[in-house]
């Protein structure tokens, strides 16, 4: 194994060089969560991965649940799918609360408040009801004191760690919450130890090559789950040592597809950035870059070209189309530059609108 095996491998395992899937609620199964505050481009996430889906197609299986939105692991908004929420949520939920405790502290939240939280939401939200942040919080101001948009902020996200709400229907371009049990089939319940089991499957078949401590930082679970969660893998999974590092994966059938689909605009908190804590293979920054703190490597939009981050892009859309505003961190190959402006107009095609001259 080397860097380019690496490279090459986590393309084809995160559905980025080859894909079957069709729909967007396939997808977001497949690799289990996927990184969504950024809510425009966690479409275009999806989009990257499931050939022919558009902007509007994802929209539409988030508005009809076949994609949920909450918070879990690290913690923040990730997209996960109605079978997982529930699981997902209890395995992680106790780390998330945990890293939230000082903020529940400092804002004076206690157990009776958030009890009192979950009742009024119940109440408001049963009957297949979904509501906006603002007019929930109208609805809570009248029996406890939600306060600024930290306060609502814990008040909200302690009712997602419950498996209480998660996102509904969008109301025009608002985002709205819904029961879980009203939006959500019932499963069993899976113990502690399945969880993980899943989990640490899942991860290393939609992510690998990938190590210990990249599965650590993603899932924010314990190195002792994680060890556990390794050891449970069946032997379907590779582990291969690269520059005394254990990588483990599990072999994909490989396609022959173009090259220019490892070359692609990725955009921010992409899970090929994200899921991993050494980032070394895609990207060594060099003195320079790391100065420049404004471009935050790999959280904003990045040029990733044959795998590699190579620069960072821009867009803005209006009526007449979508400017795309292009910066390198070395000087490109003619090849390179090409595979990019077909990028760019994939991104164009996605979100349906046409290149602005200026781009062309």
């Amino acid at each position: 194994m080397d860097t380019a095996d690496i490279i090459r491998l986590r393309l084809v395992n995160q559905k980025i060089t080859h894909s079957d899937f069709t729909r967007p609620d396939h997808i977001v199964k497949y690799m289990v969560a996927m990184q969504a505050q950024e809510y425009a481009m966690a479409k275009w996430a999806i989009g990257l991965r499931v050939p022919g889906t558009t902007d509007e197609s994802v929209e539409e299986a988030f508005n009809e649940g076949r994609i949920l939105r909450t918070h879990l692991m690290r913690p923040t908004w990730h997209f996960v799918a109605p079978e997982d929420i529930r699981w997902m949520i209890a395995l992680t939920a106790p780390r998330v609360n945990a890293i939230n405790a000082f903020m529940y502290r400092k804002c004076e939240i206690d157990a009776q408040t958030f009890n009192t939280c979950n009742d009024i939401l119940i109440k408001e939200l049963e009957g297949g009801k979904s509501l906006t942040r603002n007019a929930l919080k109208e609805k809570l101001d009248k029996k406890i004191v939600t306060g600024d948009s930290v306060r609502l902020g814990c008040l909200m996200m302690k009712a997602e760690l419950d498996n209480l709400i998660c996102s509904g229907p969008r109301d025009g371009k608002q985002f709205t919450y819904a029961l879980i049990d009203e939006r959500v089939p019932a499963a069993k319940p899976l113990t502690h130890e399945e969880a993980v089991i899943k989990l640490t499957s899942q991860y290393f078949t939609s992510r690998g090559p990938a190590q210990l401590q990249d599965f650590v930082m993603w899932s924010g679970l314990t190195v002792k789950d994680v060890k556990a969660g390794i050891a449970a893998l069946s032997n379907d999974f590779v582990h291969e040592k690269f520059k005394d590092k254990i990588y483990i994966y599990s072999s994909p059938v490989e396609q022959n597809n173009s090259k220019t689909k490892s070359t692609f605009l990725m955009p921010d908190y992409d899970e090929y950035g994200m899921s991993y804590k050494d980032r070394s293979a895609i990207f060594v920054p060099t003195p320079d870059i790391l100065k420049n703190f404004k471009l935050n490597i790999p959280y904003n939009r990045m040029i990733v070209s044959d795998g590699e981050i190579v620069g960072s892009w821009k867009r803005t859309v209006t009526n007449k189309g979508v400017n795309i505003e292009t910066e390198y961190f070395k000087k490109l190959k003619k090849k390179e530059e090409e595979n990019i402006n077909i990028a760019i107009k994939k991104f164009s095609g996605f979100i349906g609108k046409s290149i602005a001259e200026s781009d062309r």
